[in-house]
């Protein structure tokens, strides 16, 4: 293997690929491209080679649009990121994120493959999981030690956190090289948190987004108050009902459930409501109705 003074922090990675083109992939993507990386992101539909370098292209046009980058560096980032549906084009990456749903064999499996297909003994291997332990994800793998949490918020490009979670297995090399590459070459602010079920930001969140849609299901008040409530009260800046559903109620429930599988603690189980409206496609913004009805 090689040395820490070797991989001394992490200027060491320059390619970079992204397994997944969702919101997080694509944000992850944007993210790594405009730090200078070459990003390689492997997609898993048809459908999705083609509307995942549009998403891309539309918000570095947003960054455009808002002064935050010129037209020059906006055409630099989309140069830096290619897609591919060929997982095994993933195989010279330094770094690879993945950024799947939030499904636990998914996940597992897709671990697996990349153990097999990146080269580079070195790689890291990092997951943007919101809830699922570390740990059951590097042990479908030969070099669990490569791997870590490295958990991003959304949207990706705008807040500032990171949370990095080592598995009792992850090496100390690895926590360094991937603090540095994230706080050095990225621009953000990296955290450490526990390999537990929903780590430290969603351990303290989800109660809360939970709570409020038990205020809704009961019938205590409407989503509008509750967020009138919290955003106007609290000075929070958006309310739990608005962020759950930017979240996405679907994702909302898994993250609840995985909490609940590991707590068995009331108040992570999800609400039936919940369940009824991720049933029902009432998945939140992204699917244009949640608590809210979106444009």
């Amino acid at each position: 293997m090689t040395t820490s003074t070797q991989h001394a922090g992490g200027a060491d990675f320059h390619r970079v690929g992204v397994a997944g083109s969702g919101i997080m992939g694509i944000g992850i993507a944007e993210l790594c491209a405009k730090a200078g990386l070459d990003v390689r992101v492997a997609v898993f539909s048809d459908a999705s080679l083609a509307t995942a370098p549009q998403r891309l292209a539309a918000s570095l046009d947003r960054g455009v649009a808002k002064g935050k980058l010129t037209a020059d560096e906006r055409d630099a980032a989309l140069g830096r990121v290619s897609f591919t549906r060929d997982l095994g084009e993933l195989a010279d990456r330094q770094l690879v994120v993945e950024a799947v749903k939030e499904d636990e064999q998914l996940k597992q499996d897709l671990f697996a493959s990349l153990d097999k297909i990146v080269e580079d003994p070195d790689a890291i291997l990092a997951t943007n999981t919101s809830s699922i332990p570390v740990v059951r994800l590097a042990a479908a793998t030969r070099r669990p030690g490569q791997v870590l949490g490295m958990h991003f918020f959304n949207p990706v490009p705008a807040l500032p956190l990171v949370e990095l979670i080592d598995s009792v297995l992850t090496d100390e090399t690895v926590s360094a090289r991937a603090l540095v590459f994230v706080r050095d070459v990225l621009g953000k602010k990296p955290i450490p948190s526990p390999d537990r079920a929903g780590f430290l930001v969603n351990a303290l969140l989800f109660p809360y987004l939970l709570s409020a849609i038990r205020m809704v299901e009961s019938g205590l008040a409407t989503a509008e108050v509750i967020d009138q409530g919290m955003t106007q009260g609290c000075a929070h800046p958006m309310g739990p009902l608005r962020l759950a559903d930017l979240i996405g109620l679907d994702t909302t429930v898994s993250i609840a459930q995985a909490m609940y599988e590991e707590f068995k603690e009331p108040l992570y189980a999800p609400p039936p409501l919940l369940k009824r409206m991720v049933e029902g496609g009432m998945l939140g913004k992204k699917a244009g109705r949640g608590f809210y009805v979106y444009a």
